[in-house]
């Protein structure tokens, strides 16, 4: 890549190896300020809260995402800027999910005019790829995020915190209450460092409320509505094993590839996704643990009712919880005294001590295109429009000891398996295996040696594209000329690529 500035986002630090770049920067910390006794943080009155807060024009906001397609947050605070007169606004959230498709109709009128984000699908993805949005976007990774909060390169001026209980001093959490929806990781490195912060909740308890997930010293202000949202929005997505048989053989080969790398033994740590292969390879996984009597360590990850049963029967000894997918996760957060609420910084900022995706032995990945270098993209679809985005994807693959992308070779008649692909998510260099239903292609010597004399079907990637060619066709590249619409930010705060107007 090429480039060297980009408008609204400033200078371009390319992508240069996944642990190449060293840190410069200093840890951000909360602006300090004068508390007395008689402080009243509480209040009911949207716009007079925001009043308060000094919000202004210009600045930028922050949102997690743990409601996920539940989330009402969103949008109870941006009314309130539009009836403000506040305009220009930078919306800094973890997630974006289509129940908050209306900030489209925001961006239109002025008042949102950039996205900072980890994912985002539905309408929101579409205006950013069509050039709706006044200025470029910025997709990070979730450590990435938790990365650049700390090194200052997002400065937050208002978190607003969704918080399902509270209690008058800015105690918080999500596991009591009404709508409780589960940890609350993704705000943590919020509300350390925003200049103000706002816990939003539908629930107040008496003081001192008990398990705070965040302290009141980091709340500035408490503002009760009347509903944050619905947690059974929080389970948007697959969270099912699949019953496709084709995927079932990819889950299962998977299996038995993370059995024969050697590294399938007591003290095993392992992440997954909430896709359907993903879910279906940890079944696999879980059988050979039954077979030989394997103990695991910890596994982490969206949390899931399959996680939450594999910690229950016994196959793994704790679960690190940045998010739950459904809630059997919220449940288990609640009673179960191994379950460990995370931040989203303890999980993967590569800028701290040691983030826990450093202390992976697999994960299981999945992917829209991959390239004959094991570049992956998780962005965008074949055609450059964008429908998600890394999350924890480069993070979970740069951390762990074997980094594994399943996949079907072709999808509705596209090749997945390509010489190039539309945007390079998550680099080559930190994927170990592909596994699709024609075999597995490996990234690594060294597990190449360990299974030389496997019973495992290993091709060469070439070949799962030349494959691919022969069944759709030749794939043609083609890629926008257009302006550029968003940013895909490495962990490390480097551009590993940029995605342009559809």
């Amino acid at each position: 890549m090429n480039i060297d500035y980009i408008k609204d986002y400033g200078e371009v630090i390319p992508f240069s190896g996944a642990f190449n770049l060293k840190p410069k920067e200093r840890l951000v910390k909360k602006q300090i300020k004068l508390s007395t006794p008689n402080d009243n943080k509480v209040y009911t009155n949207v716009k007079e809260l925001i009043k308060k807060t000094g919000l202004k024009s210009g600045d930028t906001i922050s949102f997690h995402h743990h409601l996920r397609n539940g989330d009402k947050v969103v949008g109870i605070i941006l009314k309130a800027c539009e009836e403000l007169g506040i305009k220009d606004l930078k919306l800094a959230i973890s997630a974006i999910f289509p129940t908050h498709d209306f900030i489209v109709d925001f961006a239109k009128k002025g008042i949102i005019t950039q996205i900072d984000t980890n994912y985002c699908t539905g309408k929101v993805a579409n205006a950013i790829s069509n050039g709706l949005f006044k200025k470029v976007a910025i997709f990070r990774t979730h450590g990435g995020r938790a990365r650049a909060i700390y090194a200052g390169d997002l400065e937050i001026d208002v978190a607003f915190i969704a918080a399902s209980a509270t209690d008058n001093a800015g105690n918080i959490n999500g596991t009591m209450g009404k709508n409780a929806f589960g940890s609350i990781g993704y705000a943590m490195p919020d509300a350390d460092c925003a200049k103000v912060s706002v816990a939003v909740s539908d629930t107040i308890y008496p003081y001192p409320l008990s398990n705070p997930s965040i302290t009141q010293d980091k709340i500035d202000y408490v503002l009760i509505v009347d509903e944050i949202g619905d947690p059974n929005g929080i389970k948007s997505g697959t969270t099912d094993i699949t019953k496709d048989p084709i995927q079932l053989k990819i889950a299962k080969t998977t299996a038995n590839l993370i059995d024969e790398s050697g590294l399938l033994k007591d003290g095993f740590s392992f992440q997954t996704g909430a896709g359907g292969i993903s879910l279906a390879s940890a079944h696999y996984v879980k059988e050979i643990m039954k077979e030989k009597n394997i103990k695991g360590s910890f596994i982490m990850g969206g949390i899931t009712a399959y996680l939450v049963n594999l910690y229950n029967e016994g196959y793994f000894s704790n679960i690190f919880d940045v998010q739950g997918f459904d809630l059997e996760a919220l449940k288990s957060l609640q009673t179960n005294p191994n379950h460990y609420e995370v931040s989203s910084s303890l999980y993967a900022n590569i800028h701290t001590s040691s983030p826990i995706v450093n202390r992976l032995d697999c994960v299981v990945l999945g992917a829209t295109e991959v390239d004959t270098r094991f570049n992956t993209n998780v962005m965008t679809s074949s055609n450059g429009m964008i429908m998600g985005g890394s999350g924890g994807h480069s993070d979970a693959a740069a951390g762990a000891k074997l980094a594994i992308i399943t996949t079907n070779l072709i999808r509705t008649r596209k090749a997945i398996v390509k010489e190039k692909i539309n945007s390079i998510t998550t680099p080559g260099e930190s994927i170990n295996a592909l596994v699709c239903e024609y075999g597995i292609a490996l990234n690594d010597k060294t597990l190449a040696k360990t299974l030389k004399n496997s019973r495992l079907k290993i091709l060469d990637i070439k070949d799962l594209a030349s494959i691919a060619n022969d069944i759709c066709g030749i794939c043609e590249y083609k890629k926008s000329n257009k302006r550029i619409v968003a940013v895909v930010e490495y962990r490390d705060g480097s551009v590993i690529d940029v995605i342009r107007q559809i």
